[in-house]
């Protein structure tokens, strides 16, 4: 079977790629995204569309965008939808993959409205235990960030942070270890998803519109830089540059600068090329 995967940007859609892959039997043929048309970034998790696209070249899957008004109504999310699900059917696809994991009431919604279109809804992840899959995942190596908390939940101070063991253990016992339940949402960066990592630091972190939400800001690979094994790449900053390092082999692979000023080329640079 021919399917997409709803694709969050976040660490549940991210796994639910890793279990499909590993099932083999639905083959996923691209990533679905709604993106905020005003704001130029994936619903709700705020995530840039730079980073957004730069996972799917990661998945190694085309990326089909849905775009969206904000605010945007019900009625007109659902026409944009039909409208990407019409040319997903005119392809010979004939499912959608979902990273949900509990909450019935969206499951029966995603359900009905793509049997609406002669659809089916697929939930690689559905009711494992949120606990064990959380650690899971860490334990895999999927790496996420928190971009977004909704602070009625969770305390603002969790945005921006390392989706982690540690993180696991401060949640207080309120708030689903995976949340499920909309307290927060994350940006994977590294998996076995991915056939790179994606290096990010966290930028700014506002309010708006009842939520907390922490900037995720790109930071490139020196071409020098292998990066093959998909371990998250170390930082190391002075006052006028910035370099990468290899986490593994620190001693056999040097620092490479990655940012600095602009008259440093580092050695064997193209002409043209910035650091």
């Amino acid at each position: 079977m021919r399917a997409l995967l709803s694709w969050s940007s976040g660490k549940d859609s991210a796994w639910a790629l890793h279990v499909l892959r590993a099932r083999g039997d639905v083959e996923i043929v691209g990533l679905l995204t709604t993106v905020n048309a005003v704001h130029d970034r994936v619903a709700m998790h705020a995530v840039r569309r730079s980073l957004l696209v730069e996972q799917a070249r990661a998945c190694g899957l085309p990326l089909r965008e849905v775009p969206i008004p904000s605010p945007c109504p019900n009625d007109e999310y659902e026409r944009a939808m039909a409208v990407a699900m019409d040319a997903a059917r005119a392809e010979g696809i004939a499912a959608v993959a979902f990273g949900d994991l509990f909450l019935e009431d969206i499951r029966q919604y995603r359900e009905r409205q793509l049997a609406s279109v002669e659809m089916k809804a697929l939930f690689p992840l559905w009711e494992l235990p949120t606990g064990a899959l959380a650690r899971d995942m860490i334990a895999a190596g999927l790496r996420a960030r928190i971009t977004c908390v909704d602070p009625k939940q969770l305390s603002r101070d969790f945005a921006g942070r390392e989706f982690a063991e540690a993180l696991l253990a401060d949640l207080p016992a309120t708030v689903d270890p995976c949340g499920e339940r909309g307290e927060f949402h994350t940006f994977a960066y590294a998996g076995p998803m991915f056939v790179r990592p994606m290096a990010v630091e966290t930028g700014e972190v506002v309010e708006r519109d009842g939520f907390v939400f922490a900037d995720m800001l790109p930071l490139p690979f020196p071409e020098s830089l292998c990066h093959a094994c998909a371990a998250p790449p170390k930082y190391v900053r002075t006052p006028h540059s910035t370099f990468i390092r290899c986490p593994l082999l620190p001693k056999k692979y040097p620092p490479q600068p990655v940012r600095a000023c602009e008259f440093f080329r580092p050695r064997g640079a193209r002409r043209g090329m910035s650091p």
